[in-house]
C-alpha cells in the first residue's frame, strides 16, 4: 500500500514574514494527521525558517529547484548538497515552469536528478504534456521522452526514494484540471513505463503525484483512483484552509 503524499509548492511567494504564519496555520490544521506524508517546498530564502518551525512535526521539506554541482563558478545557483543544511529531504526537478523560462531540457534533468540522488536527497520528478501536444494525441509519447531521458542512467533500490509528479501543462495555474479518467490513463501508462524500465515490483511501490490546479473541491475523486498517489499543489497550498482540506482528503 503506497502512502499517499501532498507537497505544497509555493513558487516565488512568500516573504519571511508571510512564510511564517503560512506554515504556523498550516500546523495547526494538520497536526493530527498521520496517514498522510506532507511536504513543503518553499522559495530558497525561507527556507531557513520553515525548517525550525517543522521540525519534529512530521512535515517534511522541500525545495523547488538546485544545480547539478556540488560547487563552482555558477552564479546565482543553489547546490544540492546546501540544501542538506536547511533539512531539506526533498527536491523539485524539472518542473515546467523551469522547462518553459528557464531551458531546461532533458539532458539538464537528468544531471540534476542525478546529483539529487547522489547526495541523498528525494527528488520530485516533474513531467508533463501542453495542450497542443494533447490535441495531437502525442501525451504518450511525450511524456515517455521526458522519463527514459530524464532517468537514463538511474537505478532505484529503494523505490520510496523517488517521486513521479505528472503535471499537464495545460492545468497547471489555468483552473483546468484533467479529469479523473484522464490522470488515471496517464498515471497508469507512467507506472506500465517504470515496470519496463525497473521492473513491476519497484514501479508497484513508486509513488505518482497528480498535480495542475488541484484544489480542495476534486482532491477526493482524484485520489480515489488506483494509480494516483498524491498532488503537488500550487496555488492551493498557499492557503492553509484550502491545503489542510487538500491533506485531509478523506474527509
Amino acid at each position: 500500500m503506497r502512502k499517499p503524499i501532498i507537497a505544497g509548492n509555493w513558487k516565488m511567494y512568500n516573504s519571511l514574514e508571510e512564510a511564517k504564519l503560512l506554515v504556523a496555520g498550516i500546523l495547526e490544521k494538520v497536526k493530527d494527521v498521520k496517514d498522510v506524508q506532507i511536504i513543503l517546498c518553499p522559495s530558497f530564502t525561507a527556507l531557513a525558517v520553515v525548517s525550525e518551525i517543522v521540525k519534529n512535526t512530521g512535515i517534511e521539506l522541500g525545495a523547488q529547484n538546485c544545480h547539478y554541482q556540488e560547487k563552482g563558478a555558477f552564479t546565482g545557483e543553489v547546490s544540492p548538497k546546501f540544501l542538506l543544511d536547511f533539512g531539506c529531504k526533498y527536491v523539485i526537478i524539472g518542473h515546467s515552469e523551469r522547462r518553459q523560462y528557464f531551458g531546461e531540457d532533458d539532458a539538464l534533468i537528468n544531471r540534476k536528478l542525478k546529483a539529487v540522488m547522489g547526495f541523498g536527497l528525494f527528488p520530485i520528478f516533474c513531467i508533463g504534456e501542453t495542450l497542443d501536444q494533447r490535441n495531437q494525441k502525442q501525451t504518450f509519447d511525450v511524456l515517455k521522452g521526458q522519463v527514459l531521458k530524464g532517468l537514463e542512467g538511474i537505478s532505484l533500490s529503494d523505490p520510496l526514494k523517488m517521486v513521479l509528479a505528472y503535471e499537464p501543462v495545460w492545468a497547471i495555474g489555468t483552473g483546468v484540471t484533467a479529469t479523473k479518467e484522464q490522470a488515471q490513463e496517464v498515471h497508469k501508462y507512467l507506472r506500465d513505463l517504470l515496470s519496463e524500465t525497473w521492473g513491476r515490483e519497484t514501479a508497484d511501490r513508486v509513488r505518482i503525484q497528480y498535480g495542475g490546479s488541484v484544489k480542495p473541491e476534486n482532491i477526493a475523486e482524484l485520489m480515489e483512483q488506483p494509480d494516483i498517489d498524491g498532488a503537488l499543489v500550487g496555488g492551493a497550498s498557499l492557503d492553509p484552509e484550502s491545503f489542510s482540506r487538500i491533506i485531509k482528503f478523506k474527509g
